[in-house]
């Protein structure tokens, strides 16, 4: 399975620009723009995956931002929030790309024992809408929040990321009083979208390397979290475009890479069973079995 994108993985992808951007603090906090990237050669399409970190984007410029199981076209400004728990990316329509966005982690906002928890906000709650469109009076509203963003990051005030902490949570609440892009402007095929989204997370667990490596998602309602959706409504969305239930599919591609497994490693059977989410050996093999008519030692010879 791909992992989530780390902190240093994302900085030593621009380490050119950011020579040292960690802080000495808990928790991280950055702010970059986004023009500086393009010039820089650093801002190419970003692969749909998760991240390890909280991100707010102020994006301006024609883009289309494909986010869980929507996907959203920004014909000119709009502000993002993203969320480690949720795969996203935007991909630009033109070279006309602009904006600021801000990286941090759950550690620096919350360092202050306050309670708060980020992904019970209502910008960052999975199952809701993280993309919001921009007048031209708020495109200038957020900019000079970002501003002060930029001008305490390079000061020596000593409490400076106590003033970045409120400046993202001033971020989070203009967010949270904009009205979200309505469904109109969000993929007419969203079953067709889904579909590719559980496909994509099913195919991103394998192949299987490590015989200590175990999937992290084997059951239709793992599936259905991490896409924030309801699991009867996934079920509907595969058996309409597939014919499969979720657990049909998860099955077979599990029953695929066992034999992969069986044919191509030396691993035994229980190494096998417990890589692919099985406890206990014996529910490996009768699974296998059912589906082969044979038992995996048998298939193997």
């Amino acid at each position: 399975m791909q992992k989530a994108t780390s902190v240093p993985e994302f900085y030593k992808e621009i380490e050119q620009l950011i020579p040292e951007p960690f802080q000495k603090e808990i928790g991280h906090f950055n702010v970059f723009k986004t023009e500086e990237l393009y010039r820089a050669g650093k801002a190419q399409v970003m692969p749909y995956n998760r991240r390890a970190y909280y991100k707010i984007s102020l994006i301006i410029g024609k883009n289309r931002a494909e986010y869980a199981d929507k996907v959203i076209d920004i014909e000119d400004n709009a502000l993002l929030f993203a969320t480690p728990q949720i795969p996203y990316n935007y991909i630009p329509q033109n070279e006309n790309q602009s904006g600021m966005f801000c990286i941090f982690s759950e550690d620096f906002l919350t360092q202050d024992n306050s309670g708060v928890k980020l992904r019970e906000l209502p910008v960052f709650k999975p199952g809701g809408d993280p993309i919001f469109f921009l007048s031209d009076n708020q495109i200038q509203e957020i900019s000079q929040i970002f501003a002060k963003m930029f001008r305490e990051v390079e000061s020596d005030y000593i409490y400076k990321y106590d003033l970045l902490r409120n400046y993202v949570i001033e971020l989070i609440h203009f967010g949270q009083k904009l009205q979200p892009v309505s469904a109109a402007g969000v993929e007419t095929n969203a079953y067709r979208r889904v579909s590719s989204l559980f496909i994509e997370l099913l195919e991103r667990q394998f192949p299987i390397e490590p015989p200590h490596q175990k999937l992290a998602f084997r059951s239709a309602r793992d599936f259905a979290d991490q896409l924030s959706i309801h699991v009867n409504y996934l079920n509907k969305v595969l058996k309409e475009i597939t014919g499969k239930t979720t657990t049909e599919l998860i099955t077979e591609r599990i029953v695929k890479e066992s034999k992969i497994l069986l044919k191509h490693t030396d691993w035994n059977v229980s190494e096998i069973a417990y890589s692919l989410g099985f406890e206990e050996t014996s529910h490996f093999n009768n699974l296998f079995k059912k589906h082969t008519s044979l038992n995996p030692r048998a298939f193997r010879l």
